[in-house]
């Protein structure tokens, strides 16, 4: 159980989120912050435990894709958003016609929360530790990182007081962007890999 929650929390990055709520305090209230995370966080674990579930399914014969191909495009965004905040110290830079609703299904329920790692995850440890561990795992990692996106803003404040929220966010971007390139990387392997047989 351990083992399961301390590998699905590191895949969600909760660091990450925490600097995305933060960087997004000046567009919205602390309420609708509160809400973003509440309803992001659902949707991401609606998306976990349905792949967790249905993942073979899915991939294979509702979408006819294959899970490399679910990673490069996912690898992208994560990329494309770890560069804005590497390169404008702000994560999302959105259009103001942006719904709310919107932006919690993405990019943060998914990619951010529910990425190609986490559901990847998500499809392959019921193999290794059961599906009732995985699930409470991936709840447990998920009501963790909710915690700490519902505080990003105190977080966030204590951090602008010493000075260090725009070097961490441009850091995390560094890191993401990181992150994005690998899975981007890892799914082109895979593919390659499949070509050869």
């Amino acid at each position: 159980m351990i083992s399961a929650f301390v590998a699905i929390l590191a895949l969600i990055n909760p660091v990450h989120k925490i600097m995305v709520i933060s960087s997004l305090q000046d567009q919205y209230s602390k309420n609708e912050l509160k809400y973003l995370s509440s309803k992001s966080s659902l949707t991401a674990l609606i998306i976990l435990i349905s792949f967790l579930f249905l993942g073979h399914f899915i991939f294979t014969y509702v979408f006819h894709i294959e899970l490399y191909a679910f990673m490069v495009t996912c690898g992208v965004v994560l990329f494309y958003n770890g560069i804005t905040g590497l390169q404008k110290g702000n994560f999302l830079q959105l259009d103001q016609n942006v719904k709310l609703v919107d932006l919690s299904a993405v990019p943060i329920a998914m990619p951010m929360i529910a990425g190609p790692a986490t559901i990847t995850a998500a499809v392959t440890f019921p193999e290794h530790y059961g599906k009732l561990v995985t699930i409470i795992a991936i709840g447990i990692a998920i009501a963790v990182n909710l915690l700490l996106m519902l505080n990003a803003i105190r977080i966030g404040n204590l951090l602008n007081r010493f000075n260090l929220m725009n070097a961490l966010i441009r850091i995390t971007g560094l890191i993401v962007a990181t992150i994005g390139a690998q899975m981007i990387f890892t799914g082109i392997s895979i593919f390659i890999a499949n070509l050869k047989g």
